[in-house]
């Protein structure tokens, strides 16, 4: 793309060629291409068609080709930008915390039923989130929960700075408490226990798909041989922790519902479970009976 003056609309169109060159039908060229040009010029991704005829300038040009050749070589989009947008707010990324995903949603959307269920979204409860990583649960749930005041843990420091950061930048930055902690063993006592934990068979990891594989850091993907470690050392403690009427939720792998919630089962626990896009149960909750 070097060379003769751009309008923004021609090397719209050229990235976006470059990409489905580089991915073919795996690709989504004309997105991808969108995200990393309005990265570069700060302009919000819908409204980029609107500056189609300005020339794009040198220094514009060689960061967006300096995006293309990272794109090209397997990193995400969300890496190179440095953002995901997870429930309509803007989530930082770093190399120490996982890109959210649209399955996590799924997991807020079932908190939230949970409190409409018992007595709406006014209530002032206590909320645990742990392996929180770029902090995008505790910051979805306190944008749609007033009163609620939210402790999330996580073993990586460098994760607390940017979840920290996030919460800051969101305006939760009073009701969001950010500290190290391995799993509960940091946590006195919670109404609604969330997690997102690794859950990834430490076998199946070399196996992953090269943008999760090399880019995403393996602390919040490896769930031990099985992949329920996680989930053992959660659920092992939530009879301490989790206060009377209280709730858990966790996000598991598609395979990994009745593993988890044959676990809660054992510990005295009744479960459901939630379903994502694709049919697979993605979410357990579960109840302590008040």
């Amino acid at each position: 793309m070097s060379g003769e003056a751009l309008t923004l609309g021609a090397l719209r169109r050229l990235a976006a060629k470059r990409l489905s060159d580089a991915f073919g039908a795996d690709g989504t060229p004309a997105l991808d291409s969108r995200l990393l040009i309005a990265a570069v010029l700060g302009i919000e991704p819908n409204r980029l068609s609107l500056f189609d005829y300005r020339t794009v300038t040198r220094e514009e040009r060689r960061r967006i080709e300096d995006f293309l050749d990272r794109r090209i070589a397997g990193e995400p989009v969300a890496r190179i930008v440095g953002m995901r947008e997870f429930y309509g707010l803007p989530i930082g990324l770093s190399p120490a915390t996982l890109v959210p995903r649209p399955d996590t949603e799924i997991l807020v959307d079932a908190v939230l039923a949970w409190f409409d269920r018992h007595g709406g979204r006014e209530r002032v409860l206590r909320v645990v989130d742990l392996g929180t990583g770029s902090g995008a649960i505790p910051i979805a749930l306190a944008s749609a929960l007033p009163d609620v005041a939210l402790l999330a843990l996580d073993l990586s420091e460098a994760a607390l700075v940017t979840a920290r950061e996030n919460a800051e930048r969101a305006g939760f930055g009073d009701r969001c408490l950010f500290a190290r902690g391995d799993w509960t063993a940091a946590v006195a006592t919670a109404d609604v226990v969330v997690s997102n934990p690794p859950y990834i068979r430490s076998d199946m990891i070399a196996g992953l798909p090269a943008e999760v594989r090399d880019h995403d850091p393996r602390l919040a993907l490896d769930g031990g041989a099985d992949g329920l470690d996680a989930y053992r050392a959660i659920v092992a403690d939530l009879e301490r922790v989790l206060a009377p009427g209280g709730a858990v939720f966790l996000e598991v792998g598609y395979d990994q519902a009745e593993s988890v919630a044959a676990l809660l089962a054992e510990a005295g626990f009744t479960t459901a479970f939630h379903r994502d896009l694709a049919g697979w149960n993605r979410v357990v909750e579960a109840e302590r009976r008040a």
